[in-house]
């Protein structure tokens, strides 16, 4: 069994900063690709960014060059940090890891609970 925990959301001013955690733990063999994603009520969830095991990232074109992601393999964990942050970012935010198990050996699809990130002033 594997466990997706984020952390580090809650309620900043425009213009201000977070970063968001997800540390995963349980019978890991192995992480191939973690993603971060995003959704508002009566919308679908949306990809904010996402980074390979080797290293290769991608951002959705409304956060280019304010969310920066990245990895700590060593810990299982995967950072969003948010920069100059807007009203329109306001969601709950969700990670999830495409990862092996020790018991099965088959990849697989883990989602977090999700945590909300408010900006308002």
């Amino acid at each position: 069994q594997v466990q997706l925990v984020e952390s580090g959301g809650g309620l900043v001013q425009p213009g201000g900063s977070l970063r968001l955690s997800c540390a995963a733990s349980g019978s890991i063999s192995r992480i191939n690709d973690t993603y971060w994603f995003r959704q508002v009520p009566g919308k679908e969830r949306e990809l904010v960014a996402a980074i390979s095991s080797g290293g290769i990232i991608s951002y959705a074109d409304s956060v280019k060059g304010r969310f920066t992601i990245s990895r700590d393999n060593a810990k299982n964990t995967v950072y969003l940090q948010m920069n100059s942050l807007k009203p329109e970012d306001t969601a709950v935010y969700y990670c999830k890891a495409d990862c092996m198990t020790i018991a099965t050996l088959e990849w697989r699809a883990y989602w977090g609970q999700g945590t909300q990130v408010t900006v308002s002033s």
